[in-house]
């Protein structure tokens, strides 16, 4: 069992909903050393606004791998999706698609969502929001998309692109938390654990 940081001298298990390798890594170089459980929910059967569904997957998520744990943790479930004029895009389905989605937005900004949810086993608190960033597109050269489509990287990440990655040359700017773009906010973090009365320093790993 993983466990990290401590509460009242008790070690504290910070448990991770998701398998973003990037919501892992963002944690880890925030001082937390955090285990991975993957809910292996759908995804694909949420409906409504853009936010909305963020907030709502990131809930499910969180809660499927808080039924299963017998030990107690605080489980951080995640989910990001990019609204588009008002359309809702998680993942790509396909080369195409994300070539497509991409054309879309060259030279134009959209609406990034990250929703989290954080809930207590021990004690069953829950308290769950969503951070908005907005992402200003370049505008990349055929040739430069067939290159990062060529990647495989678009087909793992919401709206097709991530900041953190080789799509970062084609992000000419952003409005807001750049660790809500990699796929989890840690402000809102924070502010979801001081809900249900857990200090975010707690859950730090310890020398």
């Amino acid at each position: 069992m993983v466990t990290t940081g401590h509460a009242g001298g008790v070690p504290v298990r910070l448990v991770l909903a998701s398998a973003s390798p990037a919501r892992l890594r963002l944690l880890i170089e925030a001082g937390f050393d955090p285990e991975v459980v993957v809910s292996g929910v759908a995804e694909d059967d949420v409906t409504g606004p853009t936010a909305d569904v963020a907030q709502r997957l990131a809930e499910r998520k969180a809660q499927r791998v808080a039924e299963r744990l017998p030990h107690p943790a605080v489980v951080v479930g995640a989910d990001t999706v990019l609204d588009v004029d008002g359309a809702t895009r998680g993942k790509p389905v396909s080369v195409d698609q994300a070539r497509s989605w991409w054309a879309s937005v060259a030279g134009r900004s959209a609406l990034l969502h990250s929703g989290l949810c954080v809930i207590d086993t021990a004690n069953g608190r829950q308290a769950s929001g969503v951070a908005t960033t907005i992402v200003h597109y370049g505008t990349p050269s055929e040739q430069e998309m067939d290159a990062y489509l060529a990647t495989g990287e678009a087909l793992a990440v919401a709206g097709g692109f991530t900041i953190d990655g080789y799509a970062a040359p084609f992000v000419e700017r952003i409005e807001g938390d750049h660790g809500n773009v990699v796929g989890l906010s840690l402000p809102l973090l924070r502010r979801l654990l001081a809900e249900i009365h857990i200090e975010i320093t707690s859950l730090w790993r310890m020398p």
